[in-house]
């Protein structure tokens, strides 16, 4: 059974971005694999309200956000930006891109959202057509290892907290019943590492870096010490020859 849709929860995410979660962890790297992007012109997929076009814009790029959320979309061009270029909002499915040109940008960026999406090739040929070529896609999603669905967090008798995995080979949606978080309202598409990187691959994009970062500080907090030795999230950097 199908999550809620974004509009149905618009407000209650915006708030759970702003306090930081999965966002606060995986901004950081993202933006360390886009690197410098002054003038470019880049297309931040399932935008949200705008939580990584923003920064993107702070750099210097010329932003256009696309998203399926009106709502979300609705809060992000609410938001005042005092520097960098203006942002441009879309409504738009990442799977078909109908309002986006062939070869139109130079960077795509797409931030925790490919495991909300049913059809992981249709994206990765979206992203393949509107990138010119040299351009650079670069995505973080949850890391299928540690948050395939069913994995729980086990206090061992000793105090120390273990993650517990599940069927990992089970690809497919999935809801946690009465899971209080995002998943566990709008579900989540599991699919193996292997899925991910070879849909990119055979989409014809070269891998140039895959990053598996500790979380620490504020994240370590939130999301328990064992993720100081488990990967919360996986981003990588692919670009179109």
């Amino acid at each position: 059974m199908q999550g809620t849709t974004y509009d149905e929860i618009a407000e209650w995410y915006d708030e759970q971005v702003r306090a930081g979660g999965f966002f606060a962890y995986t901004l950081p790297q993202l933006m360390e694999l886009v690197g410098e992007i002054q003038g470019q012109h880049i297309c931040d997929l399932a935008c949200g309200q705008g939580q990584v076009a923003r920064p993107l814009a702070a750099r210097g790029a010329s932003v256009v956000g696309i998203d399926l959320s009106q709502r979300l979309l609705e809060i992000g061009r609410q938001q005042v930006t005092t520097d960098g270029q203006p942002i441009v909002y879309q409504h738009d499915d990442a799977q078909v891109g109908a309002t986006l040109a062939d070869e139109s940008f130079d960077g795509i960026s797409c931030n925790l959202a490919l495991m909300d999406i049913p059809d992981l090739q249709a994206v990765v040929r979206t992203v393949f057509r509107i990138l010119r070529p040299g351009g650079w896609f670069v995505f973080s999603i949850t890391h299928p290892f540690t948050q395939m669905p069913g994995s729980v967090w086990v206090l061992q008798a000793d105090g120390t907290i273990k993650r517990l995995t599940s069927e990992y080979f089970a690809e497919g949606f999935s809801r946690p019943a009465d899971g209080p978080g995002m998943r566990g309202r709008v579900g989540a598409y599991h699919r193996t590492l292997s899925t991910y990187l070879n849909t990119v691959i055979q989409a014809g994009f070269g891998i140039e870096r895959v990053v598996e970062p500790r979380a620490t500080g504020p994240c370590t907090f939130r999301y328990h010490a064992a993720y100081e030795k488990l990967p919360p999230a996986l981003l990588v950097r692919c670009h179109k020859d």
